[in-house]
């Protein structure tokens, strides 16, 4: 069948105005149920870098091999998304999104005990293969629960808020926690977390999943783990690395050839983990564009001024948090006014807009200089670029996943996922590394942000060219 997104209800999707969507009690509890998920994994991504030091002393860990006790997370949280949106879509999204967090509760648990690096980082791994299946899941059934509309722009609204505040909230309470307890009450915070969402869960989620449960594509389930987690290992270990090691050029190659092989074979499949043509839609292909570019960029940017915050003003490591929970305060406000915001303009010219804003907000970034003053500009800056991003997480979302039939929603949702964790992965070892090898840091600053600036602004048009027209083409997507 084919589908048509302009002819949607008034949602976000059309730009037609919204009501104010009420939630009745069981919707609030589902949507606490499933954002609380969503926020305990975006914690996870960021409460434990300031631990590092700690964790490294206190379980003999090397200065090199600290790395992996994000890479361990990072590479089963990436590589498995896809299948494991597409396994929740056929076997059941409830099932395997209680699953998730039953691991991810005792996979946390392990990390608080460790009592060696290999027990640490066997629970990392177990966390991040834990997230991956919690992530595309609840997304799904996020938008399943919701129907397409006023409903699901807000709870979106609602999901991207708290994801954006995680990560926040992590930077702050890793530091204050590991002054406090240690680094283990870090791991602690995600176990307790899991054991109050698991219990709600099971009475409050509907079980969903395709009506005819096809055969589940193994040749392309394999090629495109393999491929994502020897991209996301090469990206990773570049980061601390540089891109000249053997291991890394390597997985480059190899990630790529996979992924080339993966499209091959989803193209001659009677049953694809990823249907081609949704990848065709505009909306599709240009969201998840705009996704990438905001993810990726935004983590360059906050890299880059942590160093410069802490290394050129001198700042301490708690007068860093601070500027960043400025920046998480006003990500919150953005989230109360996406959907409205939405809801006046569309998904599609509210991601252009926040791409723009984001891009000439970082821009102002070049004024920084080794004056103090410059806290102020840096904390304006990079907390007005945070609410322009956080308003195109929203609408990136919202564009890839309309139109897209509830059979549909876990792959759709997978896209976006993995779009997430690929930009989160790419923006420091691409541009970052700039900041870290160059003689002068400020300079070194500078060139990185002039460059971020740049590749939003241009992917804010490009994207805005991509949609400028009112028709989508429909697409069926049941056919090759």
């Amino acid at each position: 069948m084919a589908i048509d997104t302009t002819t949607t209800p008034p949602s976000a999707s059309t730009g037609e105005p919204l009501g104010n969507p009420r939630l009745s009690t069981r919707d609030k509890l589902v949507l606490f149920v499933l954002c609380a998920a969503q926020f305990m994994v975006a914690l996870d991504f960021s409460v434990l870098n300031v631990a590092l030091p700690d964790l490294g002393r206190d379980l003999g860990m090397s200065q090199s091999a600290l790395q992996w006790a994000v890479t361990a997370f990072a590479l089963p949280s990436g590589g498995f998304l896809l299948l494991f949106g597409r396994i929740g879509d056929l076997y059941g999204r409830r099932r395997l999104f209680l699953t998730g967090l039953a691991l991810f509760g005792a996979a946390s648990l392990l990390a608080t005990l460790a009592w060696d690096p290999a027990s640490f980082l066997a629970g990392r791994a177990l966390q991040g293969l834990a997230a991956a299946a919690i992530v595309p899941t609840g997304m799904s059934l996020l938008t399943t629960t919701f129907p397409e509309g006023p409903a699901r722009d807000r709870a979106l609204g609602i999901s991207g808020t708290l994801l954006s505040l995680g990560f926040t909230v992590g930077m702050i309470a890793g530091g204050v926690l590991t002054d406090t307890l240690g680094w283990r009450s870090t791991m602690a915070l995600l176990t307790v977390f899991a054991v109050i969402v698991l219990p709600l869960a099971p009475g409050l989620l509907p079980e969903s999943r395709t009506p005819d449960r096809p055969r589940l594509d193994v040749p392309g389930a394999v090629t495109v783990t393999a491929g994502l987690l020897s991209l996301i290992y090469a990206l990773s270990t570049a980061a601390d690395h540089g891109f000249g090691r053997a291991d890394v050029i390597a997985a480059l190659v190899a990630g790529l050839l996979l992924l080339t092989a993966f499209t091959v074979i989803e193209s001659r499949s009677a049953a694809p983990l990823v249907s081609l043509p949704m990848l065709r839609r505009r909306t599709v292909a240009w969201g998840n564009l705009g996704g990438l570019v905001t993810f990726s960029m935004m983590s360059t940017v906050i890299f880059v001024l942590t160093l410069y915050l802490q290394e050129i003003l001198r700042l301490s490591a708690f007068e860093t948090g601070l500027v960043f929970g400025v920046q998480g305060i006003l990500s919150a406000v953005a989230g109360t006014l996406a959907a409205k915001v939405i809801g006046r303009f569309g998904a599609r010219r509210t991601l252009v807009g926040s791409l723009a804003g984001q891009g000439a907000l970082v821009a102002t970034l070049l004024l920084l200089n080794a004056h103090t003053w410059s806290v102020w500009l840096a904390t304006a800056a990079v907390s007005l670029a945070s609410m322009c991003h956080l308003g195109a997480i929203i609408s990136y979302g919202l564009t890839v996943t309309s139109g897209v039939p509830d059979e549909e929603q876990g792959l759709a949702t997978g896209l976006v996922t993995s779009t997430q964790q690929v930009g989160l992965t790419v923006g420091i070892p691409l541009l970052g590394v700039l900041a870290t090898t160059s003689g002068d840091l400020l300079s070194g600053a500078h060139t990185v942000l002039a460059l971020d600036a740049a590749i939003v602004l241009a992917a804010a048009v490009l994207i805005g060219l991509g949609l400028r027209s009112r028709t989508v083409e429909p697409q069926p997507l049941g056919t090759r």
